[in-house]
């Protein structure tokens, strides 16, 4: 079923190729004509890439042997979802800003 006048979208590359209708700067894509090569920007295995290794270790380590060790006489439900849960937000927070730069 194909129809002259459709009313949607058509993808037409040859507009994106056309120079003279591009302004340069205007839509904050200047990266795309000129990227910058990956070895030059400062992204260095340092304090934050430690910290969450760290984070790591506690949460796949030390927090299920928190978990295992916790005695039989406390509630059921906060030693297998409350235990769990705090190590799981705090690797997901610090993973989120040990990968982001400002």
């Amino acid at each position: 079923m194909t129809s002259s006048d459709d009313g949607g979208y058509v993808h037409d590359p040859s507009s994106f190729d056309d120079e003279s209708e591009r302004r340069e700067g205007s839509d904050g894509a200047d990266w795309v004509d000129d990227p910058a090569h990956p070895e030059a920007s400062d992204r260095e295995f340092d304090w934050r890439g430690w910290t969450l290794v760290a984070v790591v270790l506690f949460a796949f380590i030390v927090s299920p042997g928190i978990i295992l060790l916790w005695p039989p006489a406390t509630d059921y439900l906060f030693a297998l979802i409350a235990l769990p849960l705090a190590p799981a937000i705090l690797l997901a927070v610090t993973a989120v800003w040990a990968t982001t730069r400002p």
